[in-house]
């Protein structure tokens, strides 16, 4: 009789501990929504949070948060370009909130409620934490427990003090006079995202912050994968010139390996966070806190986190950490705080040391700055500073740079630093971007493939009258540097893609700002036999591996043809967009209308939305150019 009651009671429990179980996993209901534009185009990339939740629309431009209590909750829509979207949601139990959200382009708020209901649906097998309800507008720019820098949502007067090194556009070149042209690779993208922060605030940027072959590699392209073995494949094309019909442009395309989770290196990553006073702005530290906790979640147990922050001193606010102990770091993110001067020399000391201690032989060894680029305490001078990040990539520690903020940004200083410290810069003004360096392409921002790699392009001067590479200007080389193995040059990331492009003029046209006096004691040189090939050019490459010293050769000679591949239909497209951004001496007949038909036509695939947003911003550009003329 007592075995029967106790089997009893157990059974009683364990029943109502079952339906204590599906109750709980039925009181929670699911958001699911789609994000389309004013024409009903789907938006991929736009950044959709709720409560202390964040995620990013696909290429269906849709979206989905389960698990959520029932409640009215606020679902906040942002995108680059389009006015902040808010719409508030009814959840309820068992059911799915079903949301079309259409964003305006434009830079103020807009306020939608959503007021219809949705059809019941099972979600009862979602294994997810319930997340409480909160009231309308619970949060302002930055989500759930990483916001900051914002007393009472004023931010502080913004001073323009931004800096930015000078570029004079590279001029023709005869052939004749000069066949080889050499430079370095180049796989920052900072120039881009900071070029759509300005006009997506309705400003001309300054044309010193235009760097076109950052532009141009902010994309992706369709070039073919590596084989044998080999750090990346070259792809070239030559093609007609759009601002030009009398030359053509000739595409140079590098295309590196791409890793999976399993061939990823470990990683041992030192976040260097700049939280001066400078940094307090909701565009700055609170940016870079939810733009690190996006990065968290991706993070694996082979690796290693530490965090330095500096303001007036430098600090260890996380120590090395295990990437499976999530909630560690984020908790660390959290407790960043913006005040004070800039140290920036005292943090990079001691995360230069932080990265020392845990060094990984074999593995990724990397610090990652995050700052708006001001330097005001300690060792201020760039030559210094470029001299400690060089004696630390010697060993093995390189640096990226991720830049925030507006009114005190310093580009030229970063963009050394990173060039310096074999690393890469970006420029970051938006969840979305942060998703973009720090998720979708975090093999380029944090893993090397090959180092110091160089180009070095000789032209067929029966072909090639005359050249002009466009953009690198500051990456221009000595061609005695190509053989030189102690040269620095830039380093690919994997499944980075590097795109350079060559305007050229035929034989025997006449181009203002090519010509010389004629020699006194010599000739130009003849060509030799081998000019008479159907060759156009031939280019070759050196690189080391990431823990070699001595370089590899490769070498591609090109045909001269003229077919308009997709991938320099578009490059070309991005290239007269910035020409016409610079104002260059070189555009030509180039108009907005025809970078408009070019990118349309060439568009390609666009998982992630990233050309589609380039069209949109030719006509950000377009509005701002026309407002400038009046």
């Amino acid at each position: 009789m007592r075995r029967a009651l106790k089997l009893s009671v157990f059974v009683c429990l364990t029943l109502f501990v079952t339906l204590a179980i599906v109750g709980a996993q039925s009181s929670t209901g699911t958001v699911r929504g789609v994000v389309k534009d004013a024409s009903g185009a789907a938006l991929a990339g736009v950044t959709v949070k709720i409560v202390n939740r964040t995620t990013i629309t696909n290429a269906k431009g849709e979206f989905v948060f389960v698990g959520l209590k029932p409640g009215v909750y606020e679902v906040i829509a942002e995108l680059s370009g389009f006015a902040l979207t808010r719409i508030e949601a009814a959840v309820t139990a068992d059911r799915v909130t079903a949301l079309e959200l259409m964003m305006r382009v434009g830079a103020l708020t807009e306020t939608v409620t959503v007021t219809g209901r949705t059809p019941a649906v099972d979600v009862q097998s979602v294994n997810a934490p319930p997340v409480a309800a909160a009231p309308p507008r619970a949060f302002g720019g930055v989500s759930g427990g990483v916001a900051g820098g914002v007393a009472g949502g004023i931010e502080r007067p913004q001073f323009n003090t931004e800096a930015y090194d000078r570029i004079d556009d590279n001029k023709w070149t005869q052939t004749t006079r000069k066949p080889l042209s050499t430079f370095s690779i180049d796989v920052d993208t900072a120039s881009y995202s900071n070029v759509r922060r300005f006009l997506n605030q309705g400003q001309t940027p300054p044309k010193d912050a235009v760097r076109i072959e950052e532009l141009i590699n902010y994309f992706s392209y369709a070039y073919p994968e590596p084989r044998d073995g080999q750090p990346f494949a070259i792809t070239t094309a030559i093609g007609d010139c759009p601002w030009n019909p009398k030359r053509r442009l000739a595409l140079i395309g590098l295309q590196a390996r791409r890793l999976d989770s399993e061939t990823t290196p470990p990683r041992n990553i030192v976040f260097l966070i700049d939280t001066s006073g400078s940094m307090w702005d909701r565009n700055k530290l609170p940016l870079v806190k939810s733009s690190l906790a996006m990065l968290v979640p991706n993070l694996t147990a082979k690796d290693r986190v530490a965090i330095v922050a500096y303001a007036g001193r430098a600090g260890l606010v996380l120590p090395a950490t295990s990437g499976a102990d999530t909630q560690t770091i984020l908790e660390a993110i959290t407790r960043l705080e913006a005040g004070g001067s800039t140290n920036g020399a005292g943090g990079l000391v001691l995360a230069y040391q932080i990265a020392r201690d845990h060094f990984i032989k074999g593995g990724v060894n990397r610090v990652v700055l995050a700052t708006d680029g001001d330097f005001n305490v300690g060792v201020t001078s760039q030559g210094d500073l470029i001299r400690l990040i060089e004696e630390q990539r010697a060993g093995g520690v390189t640096l990226s740079v991720l830049g925030y903020g507006y009114g005190n940004l310093k580009d030229s200083t970063m963009e050394k630093l990173a060039d310096k410290g074999n690393g890469n810069y970006a420029y970051i003004d938006s969840l979305q971007e942060a998703q973009k360096v720090l998720v979708e392409q975090a093999g380029g921002t944090f893993v090397t493939v090959a180092k110091d790699v160089k180009v070095q392009v000789e032209f067929n001067p029966r072909v090639v009258g005359s050249y002009r590479l466009i953009g690198y200007e500051n990456r221009v080389l000595q061609d005695q540097d190509f053989n030189d193995d102690r040269k620095d040059a830039g380093d690919m990331g994997a499944g980075h893609s590097v795109t350079a492009l060559f305007e050229l003029a035929p034989v025997g046209e006449s181009i203002d700002g090519t010509g010389v006096d004629p020699l006194k004691y010599q000739q130009p040189n003849r060509p030799a036999a081998a000019s008479n090939a159907d060759e156009a050019m031939t280019v070759k490459l050196r690189y080391k591996k990431p823990d070699g010293d001595v370089s590899a050769l490769l070498s591609v000679a090109v045909r001269n043809t003229s077919e308009t591949s997709p991938e320099l239909g578009f490059a070309s497209a991005v290239a007269e967009f910035g020409m016409l951004l610079r104002d260059s001496e070189h555009k030509g007949a180039s108009t907005y209308a025809d970078v408009r038909d070019r990118a349309s036509r060439f568009k390609g695939s666009d998982a992630f939305g990233h050309r589609a947003e380039f069209i949109r911003l030719i006509d950000a550009a377009e509005g701002v150019n026309r407002v400038a003329r009046k």
